[in-house]
């Protein structure tokens, strides 16, 4: 099996051409091994070159697989090639499904909803992701994204603190934490679900990897849900693939003089199912391949409950007075660089938030 999955990776490591034309050739071929075993005129007729196959029986081709299953091997990440068994299921009848997955965690076999958006939201925005993405996690949906700043985070942290499950799609190796301020986020996610990527470790983020994550995002879910996007938003690249893979696209409604609204909206208008609650997604996905139970399993976590020692502190100091960073900083004793991403939790919690002064306030 091990001699397989080395096999199965070599062959996601050739550039330049099709997946299904792997898939077809490992599937005619009865197995990855047998597909470096086949004659070179037979894989030039099913789609190889000559650089591709002189690649594929390559010193680099071997040694790039082995520091990538050593590197691995060393950092607890699984490597899951389409027939596992932890593959996610929907993700395999994507046109382009990616030959391996890189894995931290474990995958939850569960419906799956992505909710994706804007980095740059508006608080309407971040409120909105957070609270329906806590919903549906209260409805065993496993929350889906990109463990990017803004809607993501916020969906990442509303299904967290409901106690549910959700699933990261990183644009670089999982073993790098983009942006940098996610550490605390991406830790939580492992632990109550997984983060994946298609990018071998140590791949760092590229412009060019995210809207090829996209499409894992859309291809592992049911339906993606876009909160807010302007009209040029990788989000909306998310909702294209999400169309082309017979998927459902939800669209969140927005002002129509806001620029992260443009985007949502226009999506509504070209057909998009409109949504106001988390009702209205759990209302369309009665289909799902698992049993979705639309009932909440219990009341929400309190706002503040399981909070630190360093949250606690910070909500203290804000409960006395409105705080600058570095003013609240001095008075907890948390170097600023812990701060902000401590800082981030608590607003997207609501149980903080900055004010136009550029103060730091508490919310009662």
């Amino acid at each position: 099996m091990e001699k397989e999955l080395e096999y199965w990776l070599k062959l996601s490591r050739i550039s330049n051409l099709r997946t299904t034309i792997k898939i077809d050739l490992i599937t005619a071929l009865g197995g990855a091994v047998n597909v470096f075993e086949a004659e070179k005129g037979l894989l030039l007729k099913s789609g190889f070159t000559d650089q591709h196959y002189e690649f594929l029986h390559s010193d680099e081709l071997s040694r790039d697989t082995n520091n990538i299953m050593e590197s691995c091997f060393k950092k607890n990440i699984d490597i899951l090639p389409i027939p596992h068994d932890e593959y996610p299921e929907m993700l395999k009848y994507i046109p382009d499904p990616p030959l391996v997955l890189y894995v931290r965690g474990s995958i939850p076999k569960a419906n799956m909803v992505a909710v994706v958006g804007s980095r740059k939201a508006s608080g309407y925005g971040i409120e909105t992701a957070f609270k329906i993405a806590s919903e549906l996690a209260l409805s065993d949906i496993v929350i889906v994204s990109g463990m990017a700043r803004g809607i993501d985070t916020a969906a990442h942290s509303g299904a967290l603190n409901a106690g549910g499950r959700t699933v990261a799609v990183l644009g670089c190796g999982v073993d790098v934490v983009y942006p940098p301020e996610n550490h605390g986020i991406m830790e939580r996610i492992i632990k109550s679900g997984a983060v994946i990527s298609e990018f071998p470790p140590g791949s760092p983020p590229s412009p060019l990897n995210f809207p090829s994550r996209n499409r894992i995002i859309s291809g592992m879910s049911l339906g993606t849900l876009v909160v807010e996007a302007g009209l040029k938003s990788g989000s909306l690249i998310t909702a294209n693939y999400a169309l082309e893979q017979g998927r459902d696209v939800f669209a969140i409604p927005g002002n129509i003089n806001s620029y992260n609204s443009m985007g949502t909206n226009r999506l509504i208008k070209d057909g998009a199912k409109i949504v106001l609650d988390s009702e209205d997604i759990l209302d369309e996905l009665s289909f799902g391949t698992y049993p979705i139970e639309k009932k909440r399993k219990g009341k929400m976590k309190s706002r503040t409950s399981g909070l630190g020692e360093k949250e606690r502190k910070i909500i203290s100091a804000l409960k006395i007075e409105d705080l600058y960073d570095e003013e609240l900083s001095e008075k907890t004793r948390i170097h600023l660089t812990d701060l902000y991403e401590i800082l981030l939790e608590l607003e997207l919690k609501g149980i903080v938030k900055k004010s136009i002064t550029g103060k730091y306030m508490y919310i009662s």
